[in-house]
């Protein structure tokens, strides 16, 4: 009998005391996916060190000079890019990955049957990984504060800090004694307190949309499997293949906006030298 997906993964042994949950399993099967997978390429690539690369080699060269031009459009920088992909590159793979694996056929399906209130429900043995709200959370915390580190690296921890805390403009405004700076100043100064509101914000917009949206499409195909188990869903899967890749690109997408963000540096209305504000570089 299929049963709604609850909100919590179920778990399905215990190693100790350590659950081992049927979305920990899905991620895990994602990763060592990943691990192969980029064993095999590095094995490809030293074959091509003294020549032009050609096949399967070619073709992902070509995804990757696209995603270099797309990602330039937005850190305006192919320096920041390079440094960047590994992290947007590995979170956008993994959630596109980890999604569409959750659609694969016997996903769902294959699981331990349970006798609960009298009913006999299947707890299936894998789930989509972010139907877990931990991972998304999880990675959601990653994101922003790797945007925290990098905003440190890049512009110095003052000037990072004063995007948050404005206490030297508070103090240019108050020590010129005109008002109307005093004001701004003040005004500022609870503006960078909205700045830690915000970063909080952050970390609840990534995680609840991703998890919502997936979670959302779980419930929906568990359901219409059950009025007609075989045709019904068909459309619906189509539907969640596109899901996983528009959630895949909006989280990594995000996550690209913040980090380009937290490591430009912002110009101060009370700024003494002008040269202290390192322009961006274009590509």
């Amino acid at each position: 009998m299929l049963a709604l997906p609850p909100l919590a993964a179920e778990p399905i042994f215990y190693i100790s005391s350590f659950p081992v949950t049927n979305t920990l399993i899905n991620s895990t099967l994602t990763m060592v996916g990943f691990v192969i997978f980029a064993f095999l390429i590095n094995r490809a690539v030293k074959r091509y060190q003294s020549k032009a690369p050609g096949g399967i080699l070619n073709f992902f060269e070509g995804i990757l000079e696209l995603l270099y031009q797309y990602f330039d459009t937005v850190t305006q920088s192919r320096k920041k890019t390079i440094q960047f992909l590994p992290l947007v590159g590995t979170l956008f793979l993994f959630i596109l990955v980890s999604n569409w694996i959750g659609l694969l056929p016997g996903i769902g399906s294959i699981g331990r049957y349970l006798v609960h209130e009298g009913h006999v429900q299947l707890v299936p043995m894998f789930r989509p990984a972010a139907t877990d709200l931990n991972l998304t959370a999880g990675m959601a915390v990653i994101a922003v504060v790797v945007s925290h580190f990098l905003g440190i690296a890049f512009i110095g921890f003052f000037k990072y800090a004063n995007k948050f805390i404005k206490l030297g403009d508070l103090w240019h405004g108050l020590k010129s004694g005109k008002p109307m700076e005093m004001l701004t100043a003040v005004i500022e100064f609870f503006v960078g307190l909205l700045e830690v509101v915000s970063e909080v914000a952050k970390l609840l917009s990534l995680s609840l949309r991703l998890f919502g949206n997936v979670f959302a499409g779980e419930v929906l195909l568990t359901v219409l499997a059950g009025i007609l188990p075989i045709f019904l869903p068909l459309p619906f899967i189509a539907l969640e293949v596109i899901v996983g890749v528009v959630q895949a690109t909006v989280f990594s997408m995000l996550t690209l906006v913040y980090l380009t963000i937290a490591t430009t540096p912002i110009a101060s209305h009370h700024s003494e030298h002008k040269g202290d504000l390192e322009p961006t570089p274009t590509v």
